[in-house]
């Protein structure tokens, strides 16, 4: 294949291009932001860590808030305090379940899929994000479910 004058600049500047983009991700300032809970505890682990107009949360499980006593009641219980752990968890950024683009679930037994499913969606009234899941062998405190999304401040 021959290069023309035209295709050489056009490669030149894809190249320009792609540099200026991976250094301007390179540079964006990572951000980590732990609660007092696991500082104190020494988790560790970040509960959220932003790097640029991404937020990663950290897996939330039904834990009644600010303790680390599971919600009783069953998968459905758990899940609803998992979404509301989250919801909570987004606002301390100023974000909101419409600003999630991607979950991950994780659940104890995957028979529960269907009762897990019936709670989920009622906390994404605008649109579902992106989302895998898959069953484990075991969750932190003995949880029946958890999951870790990220959201993005881009999409307010």
């Amino acid at each position: 294949m021959k290069l023309t004058n035209a295709r050489l600049t056009t490669c030149f500047i894809s190249v320009l291009i792609s540099i200026s983009f991976s250094q301007q991700t390179i540079a964006e300032p990572i951000e980590y932001f732990s609660s007092q809970r696991n500082i104190d505890n020494h988790y560790p682990f970040s509960n959220a860590v932003r790097v640029g107009d991404l937020l990663f949360l950290s897996g939330e499980i039904g834990t009644q808030p600010n303790s680390s006593k599971l919600i009783e009641g069953g998968i459905k219980n758990e899940t609803k305090q998992t979404m509301e752990n989250i919801k909570a968890s987004l606002a301390k950024h100023n974000l909101t379940m419409n600003d999630l683009v991607k979950c991950t679930v994780m659940l104890a037994d995957i028979k529960d899929w269907p009762a897990f499913n019936q709670v989920y969606k009622d906390y994404f009234p605008k649109h579902f994000p992106a989302r895998s899941a898959f069953a484990t062998n075991g969750l932190a405190l003995n949880a029946r479910v958890e999951v870790e999304c990220i959201g993005a401040f881009s999409s307010q």
